[in-house]
């Protein structure tokens, strides 16, 4: 029997019961279809990197399924009739993990240690020299070096004249 991953995303403002309640609907979906669910993983309430029918965030849980393809498909369209869920995504895999899913290990923080990187592992921003800020008078671009004197160098800004046929108000008619 084929076997798959299904994680789905419900409503932010639906709660945990229902959330689990959603979950067990679904597994007897795919129960009465002839399949069964091996694991079921609630993530919790993550936020989402953009909005998703006026939510930032949902409810993340997964199940994996030992199913008919047909169970699969009977489900998934029962979840796009559903108000309460707002994406799920189902994949087929080879085998199933028995261990908890990555997004449920608890890894300390601690044992990755300083990782260097960009900006040599404190958290503060850019740490080369030479950027100046806007409030020097000059350019904040890097490349460039700052104009002596601001903007003074321009001189004055040139009249501006009205196009009749631009809808402009000129003196010329």
């Amino acid at each position: 029997m084929p076997l798959y991953e299904h994680v789905f995303l419900a409503r932010q403002d639906v709660s945990q019961q229902q959330v689990e309640a959603l979950t067990k609907e679904y597994s007897d979906v795919i129960a009465e279809g002839g399949g069964k669910v091996t694991k079921t993983e609630y993530w919790g309430l993550k936020g989402l990197a953009y909005k998703i029918k006026k939510n930032r965030k949902a409810h993340y849980s997964l199940l994996n399924i030992e199913a008919p393809a047909a169970a699969v498909a009977e489900m998934e369209r029962r979840m796009g009739l559903s108000t309460d869920i707002l994406r799920f995504m189902t994949l087929r895999v080879e085998e199933l993990e028995t261990e908890p899913s990555v997004m449920m290990r608890k890894q300390d923080r601690d044992e990755r240690g300083d990782r260097g990187g960009f900006r040599g592992g404190d958290r503060g921003g850019f740490r080369g020299g030479g950027f100046r800020g806007g409030s020097e008078g000059g350019s904040t671009f890097r490349g460039r070096p700052p104009r002596e004197g601001g903007d003074a160098g321009r001189g004055p800004r040139p009249a501006r004249t009205g196009r009749p046929d631009a809808g402009g108000t000129g003196s010329e008619s």
